[in-house]
């Protein structure tokens, strides 16, 4: 919910909002932050309901009867059920609305491409290992004590200069979690823009020389 709030000040205050069409996108992401709210708070509320098991204080009042617990838990179970299905239901409203903003994102910018931003020039083996990662999957490892690898969503390893490169640019982002597990790895919206309107320059290869024309090599006739 914070990151989509974040980004959507992001968005609001950034020259995209001068693109036609960008109202549409900057609504879809307001609505990504509303669904997530409400996930976040029947969440909450899932947890608040959940009766707690455990012992009071020594002198207190006796513990309940397993009867009464097993109560407890039944009146809570359709409560529970009810406040995680809502929550996932908004969950999944606002990854669809990440989705279409994205892509809306790519539409306007792509019939509007005097709004493109500027994007670093990607070498091919830049660009192909973008497009290994855009395909999902793709983990970077870094265990104590030992080197950091990079695997793509087919377990092929990922050369780790151009997946620094691609990192440095922000066109790929790695979930900032414990540096001693597994992280994913995502390509971003510039990522995105990039493999979209941009492609690696390949060197023509050089066209075959014409064969020489055959010469006649019998005699003049009279």
């Amino acid at each position: 919910m914070s990151r989509s709030l974040v980004r959507l000040s992001v968005l609001d205050g950034s020259q995209y909002t001068a693109v036609p069409g960008s109202r549409l996108s900057l609504d879809t992401l307001s609505g990504v932050t509303a669904s997530a709210s409400i996930a976040a708070s029947q969440l909450a509320r899932a947890v608040g309901d959940n009766p707690l098991d455990g012992a009071d204080f020594a002198g207190g009042p006796p513990a309940d009867e397993e009867s009464v617990r097993q109560a407890r838990h039944t009146e809570a179970a359709p409560v529970l059920a009810k406040s995680l299905a809502t929550a996932a239901q908004h969950l999944e409203l606002s990854a669809t609305c990440c989705q279409y903003t994205a892509s809306a994102i790519i539409r306007d910018l792509t019939e509007h491409p005097e709004h493109r931003p500027d994007l670093p020039e990607l070498s091919p083996a830049q660009y192909a290992v973008l497009e290994r990662i855009a395909q999902g999957g793709t983990r970077r490892y870094a265990p104590h004590n030992r080197p950091v690898r990079v695997t793509d969503g087919d377990g092929q390893s990922i050369h780790a200069k151009p997946f620094g490169v691609l990192e440095k640019e922000r066109l790929i982002r790695v979930a900032r979690a414990s540096r001693y597990v597994s992280q994913d790895v995502v390509v971003t919206a510039a990522g995105q823009l990039a493999l979209d309107f941009q492609k690696p320059h390949r060197s023509q290869a050089p066209s075959p020389a014409k064969p020489p024309a055959p010469r006649n090599t019998g005699g003049r006739k009279r």
